[in-house]
């Protein structure tokens, strides 16, 4: 093997004369491998040698290339050190160019949190994608944080943003062949979008199990999850292998489950106190290989290759503009782009890719507060992955004693450890390590290649730290007691002989954290989980939990910080997570009003922020006491979006408002409700009136009737609202009726014999035109229009016929009587038998239009219990349930008033009771019968009354008698007057 002449300075420089490639060595040695192997030179031949070029390629770059692994405390600790000992004066970081302005306000954050680029009005692309928005979440335990801090606080320092900016994020997604919604799959690798399990995972995240929840917090898996919402995700440094195959066999050979295990133990750990050098090279190994092992996708590959000439466009431009040296300048990127091949590649690289310019779209950024559980649903990632990488974060700084870089004054910064850390080291004295020291690599010539060594070293066991493993198994059953298990100490010693067993199957010497959970999980939760936590979620919480990011005041969006500051009376911490209680007595507190009305906005924009225990916002109500929920820390990233949008909740709702109602799905019910909360939430009578106009105009050009029951219901409740509250009518409301009237009138017909309009549809029709009849017909309408109308319906179906009854009943086409008569024929008909429950399911449905006929549908009903057979009546209950619970809310206090009335009140009455409908008709009396000789004897008696009846009718002649010619002459007239009279005073 001949020795290496070529130095590769370990920040930038110019390479020496190359006489002998510096990895002729370990070329050999892969050639070696392909012919055992392969049997011969051929595909693996060219694969590991391009390997090999590819790490020279990268090595020999002037400009210093720093691979890097998202959320890898490898690579975290690689960067501070590096950093703390090199200096740059120039750092050139792959992160979205227009995010640039935001990375100083994270020293108002506490970590993770996520830069952010939102967008509702967009321009260039398709109106199905808005909003747009991609989010790049930040945590300290990454190499990206500490090349931002350390930029941020060290002066002189030029922190330069080089890929992409977010506009070009879905210019080149738009860009596949078959264009997708911002929610499905991107079409760069280093944008994954939200759904969990479709996007590649980072390698430096070691995972569990999925929706860990921090104790105390209060918050479901699922707020956690939804932190960054339906965003794009970029992430930086994404080493997953692309060929699934690669990943199953590197599984399957290394006894772990998923990839993050995987990376853990056989590069995570290895590169965790490696030099410089050796963990350049070992990450330019690893991207070359996954990259050359990646499925061809045409457009995949297009775009990573876009990415990196964008790339080093902006790094050459920005060379060229400042005149910065190279030699004291870095380039942190994901170790899949450090071995790229494009012509561009490097600071000699071609100058011939030209940045395609943005689209019109408005931009807006701002701080999301992200978690743990956040970012692995972002990316993908296995559940707990990202706690893990944290607690993993901490362990190498306390092994390397590499001093982090932390922002100044920023919250969480130095936060506590894990409860098993703290466990574990609780009873013995930490042992402080040497520094690893950056190794020079102009000192001697062999540090070129320092591959050979690092793949020839057999594996490092680490000795196993009793305190540690002993510390955890204790933490886990103390875990286990306080959430419902039966664990005991015999569990522990159970827990701490399987977590060495499992490792030694594994071939480990020491067990993992994913030893020690799959242990716990086998000698602890057996086959029950007593609470909502399970044994692997308490290992989770135990390790770390799930850490929640939270965007200071200061960093805040004007709308978010105007909320705060309108709903400081309240007296709460709302900056804080979890549920606070806020009440407000606003009849002796009047300035809680205004609080009142910021809580009903956001209650309308962000429902789960704000939740109404006691009180209620309707039309024309004064608000006296109310009782809230509120969790706008929780929300946090809902109330900072909305900021997006505007300046105060006010300005945002308006939009909305205006946004719903002229939306081309909406329907005229819709644009009533923007009408109705635009006059609750904002009182605005300007906004009102113009969406009231655009309900006339959606109302006119309807065809169909699904929304007649919200119209009427919406449109009753703004007239009763503006007839106590207005002195007239708003204008809107007057044409709305008129026109309403008319184009009812039109569509009735048709909608009793459409097959698709139920009955309820119709009946809400005939109610509108009514109860709108008066006010239609006073502004012009014409009562031909309705009458008319009803002529011409000839519905087939029986509950719509009954409907059509109830409308000839109320306009005087047909009689009470006559419609009694027609209910009697249904019933002494047996063919129409089973149709007769459909005619009463019509007659319930017209009590809403005709109210009158409640004692009709009374009788009808009664009727049908009495008469109708089993087999007929019983299937029909549950219609007649369903019926008066779906639509029949406020028909059954109707029904129940009518029977209470004509039923009798008292069970002992029920025996001899006879309805009104069978009680045998009074029959006139004759004249001089009885009956006229009892209403004589009844005048008789008393004379008064009949005197000031005589008076009444203008009747001459003294009444001081009944016998008189005119009383009797009255009385032969009208026996049957007098007959009932007496009948009803109890006369003899």
């Amino acid at each position: 093997m001949s020795r290496a002449t070529t130095r590769v300075p370990a920040l930038g420089g110019q390479p020496g004369p190359e006489t002998v490639e510096a990895f002729d060595a370990l070329r050999a040695q892969l050639d070696a491998a392909a012919a055992e192997f392969a049997e011969g030179p051929g595909a693996l031949d060219g694969i590991l040698h391009g390997l090999v070029s590819d790490v020279e390629r990268a090595l020999r770059e002037p400009l210093e290339i720093f691979p890097v692994c998202h959320h890898s405390p490898a690579s975290a600790t690689a960067m501070a050190r590096h950093l703390r000992a090199r200096q740059p004066r120039t750092v050139f970081l792959e992160l979205c160019e227009d995010m640039a302005p935001l990375l100083t306000e994270l020293r108002n954050c506490r970590l993770p949190v996520a830069v952010q680029a939102f967008a509702t009005r967009i321009d260039g692309f398709p109106a199905d994608w808005a909003p747009l928005s991609v989010v790049a979440p930040i945590t300290e335990a990454s190499a990206e944080y500490q090349a931002i801090a350390y930029a941020l606080e060290t002066p002189g320092v030029d922190l330069v943003l080089v890929d992409r900016s977010s506009d070009h994020v879905f210019q080149w997604q738009a860009r596949r062949n078959t264009p997708a919604a911002p929610g499905a799959t991107p079409a760069v690798p280093d944008a994954t979008p939200a759904a969990p399990g479709a996007t590649p995972a980072a390698p430096g995240a070691t995972p569990a199990t999925p929706g860990t929840t921090p104790a105390g917090t209060g918050a479901t898996p699922a707020e956690e999850a939804a932190l960054h919402g339906d965003a794009v995700g970029v992430e930086l440094g994404d080493l997953r292998p692309r060929f699934a195959d690669l990943e199953r066999h590197l599984l399957r050979h290394g006894k772990v489950r998923h990839w993050s295990e995987w990376w853990h133990q056989y590069v995570e750990g290895p590169l965790g106190d490696a030099d410089h050098d050796t963990y350049r090279q070992v990450m330019f190994l690893i991207g070359s290989l996954f990259r050359r092992l990646a499925p061809g996708d045409a457009d995949r590959v297009r775009v990573d290759e876009d990415r990196e000439r964008y790339m080093w466009t902006r790094i050459r431009e920005h060379l060229a503009a400042t005149g910065a040296d190279p030699a004291q300048s870095v380039y942190i990127c994901g170790a899949f782009h450090a071995a790229s091949r494009v012509e561009e590649f490097g600071l000699h690289g071609s100058d011939t890719f030209v940045v395609p310019p943005r689209t019109a779209t408005e931009w807006q950024y701002g701080l999301i507060p992200s978690s743990h559980t956040a970012i692995e649903t972002q990316f993908g990632l296995e559940g707990g992955a990202v706690s893990i990488a944290a607690a993993q974060w901490e362990k190498n700084l306390e092994r390397t004693q590499v001093q982090p870089y932390r922002l100044k004054g920023q919250a969480g910064a130095g936060a506590k450890a894990p409860r098993a850390r703290k466990a574990a080291t609780r009873a013995r004295k930490p042992v402080a390590l040497a520094p690893v020291a950056e190794a020079d690599s102009t000192d001697s010539a062999d540090s070129a290649d320092r591959l050979s060594g690092f793949l020839q070293r057999p594996p490092v066991l680490d000795r196993l730290d009793q305190e540690e493993l002993l510390g955890w198994s204790v933490e886990i059953v103390r875990a286990a007691r306080r959430n419902g298990y039966l664990a005991s100490t015999a569990d522990a010693i159970a827990v701490y002989e399987t977590s060495i067993l499992l490792a030694g199957l594994r071939d480990r010497a020491r067990p993992t954290p994913y030893d020690f959970q799959d242990a716990a999980v086998t000698c602890i939760e057996k086959d029950t989980v007593p609470g909502r936590r399970d044994v692997r979620r308490l290992v989770e919480i135990m390790m770390g939990g799930d850490r929640i990011g939270q965007v200071g005041y200061e960093s805040l969006p004007p709308l978010a910080r105007d909320v705060h500051d309108r709903l400081a009376p309240l007296g709460l911490n709302l900056q804080a997570r979890g549920v606070k209680r806020a009440l407000l007595d606003i009849k002796s507190q009047p300035d809680l009003r205004p609080c009142s009305d910021v809580l009903w906005m956001l209650r309308h924009l962000i429902p789960d922020a704000a939740r109404p225990i006691m009180g209620e916002r309707t039309l024309g109500d004064e608000p006296k006491q109310e009782s809230w929920d509120l969790s706008l820390g929780t929300h946090q990233r809902a109330l900072i979006e909305l900021g997006y949008e505007g300046v105060t909740l006010e300005q945002v709702l308006e939009q909305r408002l205006r946004r719903e109602a002229t939306a081309p799905q909406a329907d005229a019910a819709v644009v009533l409700r923007t009408v109705e909360d635009a006059t609750r939430y904002l009182g605005s009578r300007r906004l009102a009136d113009e969406l009231g106009a655009r309900a006339l105009q959606v109302l006119t050009t309807e065809r169909s009737v699904d929304g007649a029951p919200e119209v009427l219901r919406r449109v009753r409740r703004l007239l009763a609202f503006y007839r106590t509250s207005e002195p007239v009518l708003p204008r809107w409301i007057e044409r709305f009726a008129e026109a309403g009237y008319a184009h009812y009138c039109a569509l009735l017909p048709t909608a009793f014999t459409d097959e698709t309009a139920t009955a309820r549809q119709v009946a809400a029709m005939l109610s509108f035109l009514f109860s709108m009849e008066g006010l239609a017909l006073s502004l012009g309408g014409d009562r031909a229009q309705l009458e008319l109308a009803v002529a011409r319906s000839d519905p087939q179906d029986q509950s719509k016929r009954a409907l059509l009854w109830a409308a000839q009943v109320q306009l005087g086409h047909l009689t009470r009587q006559e419609l009694r008569e027609r209910c009697d024929g249904l019933l002494g008909n047996p063919l129409l038998l089973p149709a007769y429950p459909r005619y009463l399911s019509g007659l319930l449905h017209a009590l809403e239009p005709v109210p009158s006929l409640v004692d009709l549908v009374v009788e009808a009903v009664s009727q049908a219990f009495a008469r109708l057979p089993d087999p007929v009546l019983l299937p029909w209950l549950p219609i007649l349930i369903t019926t008066l619970r779906s639509g029949g809310a406020e028909l059954a206090p109707k029904l129940t008033k009518e029977a209470g009335r004509i039923f009798p009140g008292r069970l002992a009455e029920l025996d001899a009771w006879v309805p009104p409908w069978l009680a045998p008709a009074p029959q006139p009396a004759r004249p001089g019968s009885s009956t006229a000789g009892r209403g004589s004897a009844l005048l008789a008696a008393h004379p008064a009354t009949c005197d000031a009846l005589a008076g009444l009718l203008d009747c001459d002649g003294p009444w001081t008698a009944p016998h008189t010619p005119a009383g009797s002459a009255l009385l032969g007239r009208h026996p049957e007057t007098g007959g009932a009279l007496a009948s009803l005073l109890g006369a003899a």
